[in-house]
């Protein structure tokens, strides 16, 4: 079986989780944490980092650092991981819900001002959607595949605004725009998940990052229970989303190695592009000459419709390749099907055509050969 994207545990990490072992520090406390946290921080070019269990709890928490509550809408594009929208929702808030750009497959920009100029309004006490009445409390941009959402358009449209933006960049560590890493996008606070498909993993766990003391204080102080002091004294309802030190000792290996693994992500992206521009039938994943990608996943999209997209998965699987298709809009999703939502001719033509292809680290030459052969083969007939 050639799987789809697995971790690659090339470097330290059973020297340093044998040393969780020998010093007892497997829970929370430890010398990894911190370790990790300012690893991820200068790698995203950020001045502060705060590790957390997941991803998605490291979005709940800059959401509610910036002061995200109960019945306000956080701008989200549609395509996205269902975590990006489970964030908001633990905030008690709903997504208003954007088509993306077919450049980046990112938050569409000009969308975006265009539907605030028409749907929202300033008040004294924030700006607010009139269809709904709900308050506007923050913009949630989404570094799809890795690749950073178009910043540069984004931000002065969140200024005008006054509305603060938390990047929502879970595999984009190594992406930049402009050779600008990701925490120097002007983000209040970005988010990376290092879950276990993730090019760099801890197995499961997140950080943010940002160059605000004061947001990143809070997010610290909302992820370790809100205690204040060493007794047990709490001054806001806090939560338990901390990483232990056995995942950050992971991380750290991980991190030790990370210039080269984003490195061969792009590698085995650059070559499917080579090998698939000139099918017939077939789309490449995006690369605007404005931003590098981290390519967490690799693959195709499949234009012609009469290709089908499930029978060249079988076709692929039945041959021991690891693929499949990609996210399911959050306004096809269940607990967001009545969330506020734009028009989404792009995500419509996008999502049911995107077929995603091995593209772990340790995949050999051979073995991309293999899989790039077996979609011709199929394509071709």
């Amino acid at each position: 079986m050639i799987p789809l994207a697995v971790p690659n545990m090339c470097g330290n990490e059973a020297k340093y989780l044998q040393e969780c072992i020998d010093t007892n520090f497997v829970s929370t406390a430890g010398q990894f944490v911190p370790r990790f946290e300012r690893m991820v921080a200068d790698m995203a070019g950020s001045k502060l980092g705060v590790a957390t269990s997941a991803g998605t709890t490291g979005l709940q928490l800059a959401l509610s650092a910036v002061g995200v509550g109960r019945d306000d809408l956080v701008i989200l594009p549609s395509w996205t991981f269902i975590a990006s929208a489970n964030a908001i929702a633990h905030c008690g808030a709903l997504p208003w819900l954007f088509d993306i750009n077919p450049e980046s497959w990112t938050l569409d920009t000009e969308l975006l001002a265009h539907s605030l100029n028409i749907e929202a309004e300033k008040r004294d006490n924030g700006v607010f959607h009139k269809l709904s009445g709900r308050r506007i409390a923050a913009i949630m941009p989404v570094y799809t595949l890795g690749l950073p959402a178009k910043m540069q358009s984004l931000v002065p449209i969140a200024k005008k605004w006054g509305l603060p933006v938390i990047a929502d960049c879970a595999a984009a560590l190594g992406a930049t725009i402009e050779g600008k890493p990701i925490g120097q996008l002007d983000a209040d606070l970005s988010v990376c998940s290092f879950n276990g498909n993730k090019t760099l993993t801890c197995g499961g766990g997140g950080a943010v990052v940002g160059d605000s003391k004061k947001l990143i204080s809070k997010v610290k102080h909302l992820s370790t229970t809100a205690r204040v002091g060493v007794n047990y004294d709490h001054d806001v309802v806090g939560f338990n989303y901390r990483m232990t030190n056995i995942s950050a000792a992971i991380g750290c290996a991980q991190m030790e190695n990370a210039k080269m693994l984003v490195a061969v992500k792009r590698r085995i992206a650059s070559r499917y592009n080579e090998e698939f521009k000139d099918l017939d039938g077939v789309g490449l994943f995006p690369s605007p000459n404005w931003a590098e990608s981290a390519c967490w996943f690799s693959g195709i999209q499949i234009l012609k419709r009469n290709n089908c997209i499930t029978d060249l998965i079988k076709h692929l699987q039945d041959q021991g390749i690891g693929t499949r298709s990609f996210w399911k809009p959050m306004h096809h999703q269940k607990p967001f099907k009545d969330a506020p939502a734009t028009t989404m001719e792009t995500t419509e033509l996008l999502w049911p055509s995107i077929l995603t292809l091995p593209c772990s680290t340790n995949l050999g030459e051979a073995e991309q050969t293999q899989v790039i052969d077996a979609v011709k083969e199929h394509l071709r007939k």
